[in-house]
């Protein structure tokens, strides 16, 4: 659940900074899920090889309620789209992602670039899917107490994406709302009998870097940094 400088006006990781510091953490294989897009696939892959890291080439889709061709609100949406985290595991996989990312810009673009479920059924082979964060649609229904939703959500992924396919998301972050999800991707789990994956999201480097991220957001949403 790592983001790039590609994730336009929110991720602060210059891939090179990202690739030599997963090096010197010691760890062995990084995964990119930048949002909406693949744009830093090529880079990102060719300079985790030069490292000798096994690269995992993804993004984080945004998946409309309902169509992506509609603009309007579906009516009893917690949102108007919700995250999705999808993962090649394959070179199958890879070619369904770009297909996938291109379609969201392509027929699905307002405001952001959204794919659909129409669309997940059509190109999903190869891909491992994760829940995502508390954007996610299984995390938005657990926010609004809606744990029938959240778990008829987790089926239909559970189906879609086959086993070992589709793994259940959780952070930490010291958000209040993350305990609420986490509580209810752990009942979840237990329910529907699926594997749940810790991540972190990661959007710049170190703690020191937190004030300049912050500047960056302000940027992209036009606020004040107050």
């Amino acid at each position: 659940h790592t983001h790039s400088e590609y994730s336009l006006l929110d991720g602060a990781n210059r891939i090179p900074d990202l690739l030599d510091r997963v090096r010197a953490l010691g760890m062995d294989s990084i995964a990119l899920t930048d949002h909406g897009n693949m744009h830093g696939a090529w880079s990102f892959y060719e300079e985790a090889k030069a490292r000798h890291l096994r690269p995992i080439l993804g993004f984080e889709a945004y998946l409309a309620f309902g169509s992506r061709h509609r603009r309007e609100k579906l009516t009893g949406a917690p949102a108007d789209y919700s995250h999705l985290v999808l993962l090649a595991k394959n070179r199958t996989g890879y070619a369904n992602l770009i297909k996938l990312s291109s379609i969201g810009f392509l027929e699905g673009f307002y405001r952001r670039p959204r794919i659909d479920r129409e669309v997940l059924e059509r190109h999903h082979e190869g891909i491992v899917c994760l829940a995502a964060c508390l954007s996610g649609e299984i995390p938005l229904y657990l926010r609004q107490g809606n744990y029938e939703q959240a778990k008829a959500s987790a089926q239909w992924f559970a189906r879609l994406f086959g086993p070992d396919g589709f793994w259940l998301e959780v952070q930490s972050h010291g958000i209040a709302e993350e305990k609420v999800v986490a509580d209810g991707i752990f009942r979840l789990a237990a329910d529907v009998g699926l594997p749940v994956v810790a991540t972190n999201d990661a959007h710049y480097l170190r703690r020191e870097d937190a004030e300049a991220h912050d500047v960056l957001l302000a940027i992209g949403t036009g606020k004040d940094l107050d």
